[in-house]
């Protein structure tokens, strides 16, 4: 367990939050209200809860299992405004001065919930939060690779009207019997009409080395989600390096999933000078936001603050920001470092 000073320091450290899912910051309490306010029972994994529980699952399956049915409470625009503000109120309480939140529109298309409904709802709590909180925030819209790419490309089409209020287009769900091949023509579209490139490549996953290949070279990514299992290939770890290809991180939710939050091979790829970054994933799921998650690495990794420091500057450098805000954020992370290192013996 992190020390309160550490918990202190790393509360106090300037973030920025580049992999975490909007549906997965829809936390029991939240969901609840949405039912409620929408006269709808509640979703199965809600209703043998108590009032402080937290969700069950084991695995990735059993995860989705979950995720998919809660969002059923999700109806109205005033539904995601809330949904985004619930997160962008507590990120701005962990001193996340950026974030970049992935939602998943064929989730809520699918069952009758239009894409204006999600896009205007999700944008309307962003601009609130930077008006009242100072919080920068930008949107990531994902595909679900379990679906068919003609439906992905359908969703693409949809979006452009919403282009200026969408950063950059990923891919997540269920990676298994899924490659990032199968949407390399939504890719490269998207590509062309402006939007930025990520995708999730799951960890362990039976063919992982070969998807993340694929999200390199294919696909020509800007970033990948997750993919650890870049440890396994050389070549592909000076790829990354060479191209300034980041990786973000989720060190709780790999624990939960897995058994393994992978902090070896993170910190391997740290000082092979890869821009790893640490993240929260679906926060009201695996109960950590992102300082958890740092607190984690601190731990139970082999780290010093300078290094917790660095995972931050990873992230500012790799978001999608621009220059200026950029250096601005860096600027403020460097005051930090310089203000609560030079006292600590070594950085540790």
């Amino acid at each position: 367990m992190a020390s309160e000073d550490l918990k202190a320091w790393i509360a106090g450290m300037p973030k920025a939050e580049l992999h975490v899912h909007l549906e997965g910051c829809l936390t029991p309490s939240l969901a609840r209200t949405l039912a409620e306010r929408n006269g709808l029972p509640l979703p199965p994994a809600l209703s043998s809860l108590d009032q402080t529980s937290g969700y069950s699952f084991h695995d990735l399956s059993s995860f989705l299992a979950v995720y998919y049915p809660n969002m059923a409470v999700l109806q109205t625009e005033h539904d995601f405004r809330d949904l985004a503000l619930s997160y962008l109120t507590h990120a701005h309480s962990q001193n996340v001065k950026h974030v970049e939140l992935f939602f998943d529109p064929q989730a809520h298309t699918s069952r009758g919930v239009t894409f204006p409904t999600i896009l205007r709802g999700y944008r309307m709590g962003l601009l609130i939060a930077q008006r009242t909180l100072g919080i920068s925030a930008s949107l990531i819209m994902c595909f679900l690779r379990d679906q068919s790419p003609e439906y992905a490309m359908a969703t693409l089409m949809e979006a452009l009207p919403f282009r200026d209020s969408i950063i950059g287009v990923g891919l997540d769900s269920d990676e298994r019997d899924n490659p990032p091949s199968k949407f390399a023509a939504v890719f490269q579209r998207a590509s062309r009409e402006g939007f930025l490139l990520t995708a999730h490549c799951d960890i362990d996953q039976p063919n992982s080395i070969d998807n993340i290949r694929q999200v390199i070279h294919e696909i020509q990514v800007d970033r990948i989600d997750h993919g650890t299992n870049v440890i396994e290939d050389e070549s592909l770890i000076e790829v990354l390096r060479h191209k300034g290809i980041g990786l973000t991180c989720c060190p709780v939710s790999n624990s939960v999933v897995t058994q393994d939050f992978k902090g070896k091979e993170i910190v391997h790829l740290l000082r092979r000078g890869v821009k790893v970054t640490i993240n929260s994933d679906d926060p009201a799921y695996f109960r950590a936001y992102v300082n958890e998650n740092i607190e984690k690495m601190a731990v139970e990794a082999d780290v010093t603050r300078k290094d917790l420091i660095q995972f931050q500057r990873n992230a500012f450098c790799i978001s999608w920001i621009s220059t200026w805000r950029r250096n601005h954020f860096l600027s403020l992370l460097d005051e930090y470092e310089k203000k609560t290192l030079s006292t600590v013996a070594n950085g540790t």
